[in-house]
């Protein structure tokens, strides 16, 4: 079940209260009686649930290959087993191999978890990049929690795809733009191939709010003449929507009637505990800034994302056990980005607080791991030295932990899902690719099968895309 809002949340109830004319001290009729309060009505938490189902996949031992666990482990030379669609064992070269597992010698390759890229906008800006196909900004007002980014995912989109097979991609998060203060929420999804978004929705995730900082909301809206103008005027609407947002909360924490507000529901989840925030926020001191109103009104911030300036903040970030999702070295193309570092992620690893390599791009989410090694090697160059199994909680465990998922994936461990890739080489080298991705156990690339390649249906028979000749 989706997580959404603590409690029930009541729909509307009128209360219609019939006046008792009496004559000579009786009721005239039943009908003249007051009416009885109505039940408050439930409405359905879930109503597009996930339907994903795991490929079918083979039981697998992967043997002699350098594994990063994805939490900081490593073993060479080791053995990693997937049954039932699970990691079943990590080991060494003496790790027991059943006798009926395929066994794939990977002498010289790497294994680590899938990619899990926390800020795309696959599906909702796809390819290709025409105004038809511009889904993920719902710009007609400053807040719109109200709506979902799941709404505007196109399961066709090429980029899934491009991002499983050159990236290694196994699980994303789709977030709405960053037009608005409050962009509505967000979905994490399966990389699978589906014919509809639900057979893609990763089961039990936590759903967050997208929320933006900054230049954006304000020259958007006041590019509009109206609210918000200014830094300061995205902290008033901010602030008057999370307080209409906490009366709304209140009532039905007491058990009161509310007109059902789909805008506040989400914002309403947001206050429980049970939807996440994910804040699109570039300098420090507005992270700053958005800490305190998040202590305000009782929320708490997953991730900031972009965040060109943690480094400023970082041992703050540490403390609040807020998470940063930055890039390697995008900067300058706008005032709030300007004051970045290539430091920026070896510095706010160093000073001990949740480290995360994102895209933010279609082209971007093929090559993470590359994303990930510039970053190392800034951090090298001022004597941050970050080993490869430490930067890959960048790429895989950090952003499952920033997205509640954890438990179930982001590293190699017995019992979690088989969300795994065969690297022909060292996974932070410009050389190397994937050679094989499994999600849940299901071999679903193998860069030496064509029948392993997934091509989406808008690509089939569109020359040179999937059209082998």
């Amino acid at each position: 079940m989706i997580p959404g809002m603590k409690g029930s949340l009541l729909a509307a109830v009128s209360l219609a209260l019939v006046g008792c004319a009496a004559t000579g001290g009786e009721a005239n009729s039943a009908s003249d009686k007051p009416a009885a309060a109505e039940k408050p009505v439930k409405f359905n938490k879930d109503p597009y649930p996930s339907t994903y189902r795991p490929y079918g996949g083979r039981a697998t031992a992967l043997r002699g290959v350098t594994i990063f666990d994805g939490e900081g482990g490593r073993v060479d030379n080791g053995v990693v087993l997937l049954a039932g669609g699970q990691v079943e064992a990590v080991g060494g070269p003496d790790t027991a191999i059943p006798a009926d597992y395929d066994v794939i010698d990977g002498t010289g390759k790497f294994v680590t978890p899938g990619i899990i890229d926390i800020h795309s906008h696959l599906g909702d800006y796809p390819s290709p990049g025409v105004d038809a196909h511009s889904d993920g900004n719902e710009a007609t007002s400053p807040t719109t929690p109200e709506v979902w980014s799941e709404h505007s995912v196109w399961p066709q989109d090429p980029g899934f795809s491009r991002a499983l097979a050159n990236g290694g991609v196994t699980a994303l998060q789709v977030l709405p733009g960053s037009a608005n203060l409050m962009g509505g929420r967000s979905i994490t999804l399966k990389n699978v191939p589906s014919r509809t978004v639900q057979g893609m929705k990763f089961p039990g995730a936590p759903y967050g709010l997208k929320m933006a900082c900054g230049e954006n909301p304000k020259r958007v809206y006041g590019g509009k003449g109206r609210a918000p103008s200014t830094r300061m005027g995205n902290f008033a609407v901010n602030r008057a929507t999370w307080q209409k947002a906490a009366a709304y909360k209140k009532k039905m924490d007491d058990g009161k009637a509310v007109d059902r507000d789909l805008a506040m529901e989400t914002l309403a989840g947001v206050l429980s505990g049970e939807i996440l925030v994910h804040n699109h926020c570039y300098r420090a001191d507005e992270m700053a800034l958005v800490i305190d109103m998040s202590k305000e009104f009782g929320y708490k911030v997953s991730t900031f994302h972009h965040a060109v300036e943690s480094y400023k903040i970082a041992d703050i970030l540490a403390k609040e056990g807020i998470c940063s999702a930055m890039w390697a070295d995008w900067w300058g193309f706008k005032m709030e980005a300007y004051d970045s570092v290539n430091e920026n992620i070896p510095l706010v690893y160093k000073a001990g607080a949740c480290t995360i390599v994102h895209s933010d791009d279609a082209n971007q989410i093929q090559r993470l791991n590359q994303e990930a090694a510039k970053a190392r090697a800034a951090g090298r160059r001022i004597g941050i030295d970050v080993s490869d199994e430490q930067a890959w909680t960048w790429l895989s465990y950090n952003p499952a932990k920033a997205l509640g998922i954890a438990d179930r994936t982001g590293s190699l461990k017995p019992g979690k899902m088989a969300d795994v890739v065969l690297w022909n080489g060292n996974p932070f080298s410009a050389y190397t690719r994937p050679e094989k991705v499994w999600i849940d156990g299901a071999l679903m690339f193998d860069a030496y099968d064509p029948k392993r390649r997934p091509v989406s249906d808008f690509e089939l028979g569109q020359p040179g895309e999937g059209d082998v000749k």
